[in-house]
C-alpha cells in the first residue's frame, strides 16, 4: 500500500483515483473545483478543493509525507508545470506528471517531473501493435528496447513442447506463461504443451520479438 497525493480530477485524474483506490492506496486528492472534489471523496481518505500552484497550499498539505505525488492536471499546462516545480521545491520523493504532447514531456522532465504519463502517446503505440497484427492480443512496452506481447501460438508450434521448440536459445525470447479459457499458467517446463487454444506471454528484445511473431 502507497500514500498518493493526486492532483487533478478531471477524466483521467478521476479513474487514477478510482483505480489506485480500488488497489488498496491512501489517496489525498486535490482539485479546485468543488463538485470534483465532491465526487472522488468516497473513494479517497481525504480530498481538498484548493490551487495547487499555490505555495502555501501545496505545502500545508506535507507534500514530503506521501509516496509518490501525481500531477494530472489537464488542458492547463502552465498550471501542471508550475505544480510540478513547486512539488519538487517542497521536498516531494517522486512526482508524476501527466502530458498531453511530446513537448510538454520535455519540460515537465526539466522542470522536476521523475516520470510523465503521456496517455495518448503511450496508447498509440499499443493500438498500432494491437491492431496491425492479427495474432499480437496484448502489449506491454518496459522500455525503449524490451517489452511482454501476448501472442497466439505460431502455427509451427502448436502440439510441440517448449523444450522441442527450445524457444530461449533459438529466438533469444523468453516465455514468461501460457494462458487457456482465461486461467493463467506461470510453471512454464521444457514439457509445457503449446496447443492452438493457448496463447503466450512472451518478453524480450523488441526488434526480436516483432521478427519471431512478425509484427
Amino acid at each position: 500500500m502507497k500514500t498518493v497525493l493526486l492532483i487533478g480530477l478531471t477524466n483521467f485524474g478521476m479513474r487514477m483515483g478510482r483505480e489506485m483506490a480500488a488497489l488498496g492506496h491512501q489517496i489525498m486528492a486535490v482539485d479546485s473545483d468543488e463538485t470534483r472534489v465532491n465526487e472522488i471523496l468516497p473513494f479517497v481518505v481525504n480530498a481538498q478543493i484548493g490551487d495547487s500552484t499555490r505555495e502555501e497550499f501545496l505545502s500545508s498539505l506535507g507534500v514530503n509525507n506521501y509516496d509518490v505525488c501525481v500531477v494530472a492536471i489537464d488542458h492547463d499546462f502552465q498550471g501542471s508545470l508550475e505544480t510540478t516545480s513547486l512539488l519538487k521545491e517542497l521536498g516531494a520523493h517522486y512526482v508524476v506528471s501527466l502530458a498531453e504532447r511530446d513537448v510538454q514531456e520535455k519540460f515537465l522532465l526539466g522542470n522536476g517531473a521523475d516520470e510523465v504519463i503521456n496517455p495518448e502517446k503511450q496508447m498509440a503505440k499499443w493500438a498500432a501493435i494491437r491492431y496491425t497484427s492479427d495474432h499480437i492480443l496484448d502489449y506491454i512496452k518496459l522500455d525503449e528496447e524490451h517489452a511482454i506481447f501476448e501472442v497466439e501460438v505460431p502455427r509451427e508450434w502448436v502440439g510441440r513442447s517448449v523444450g522441442q521448440i527450445d524457444i530461449r536459445k533459438r529466438y533469444g525470447i523468453n516465455l514468461m506463461a501460457v494462458k487457456e479459457e482465461g486461467k493463467m499458467d506461470l510453471n512454464i517446463t521444457p514439457d509445457t504443451l503449446l496447443t492452438s487454444k493457448k496463447t503466450m506471454f512472451v518478453l524480450g528484445d523488441q526488434k526480436r520479438l516483432r521478427k519471431c511473431f512478425h509484427v
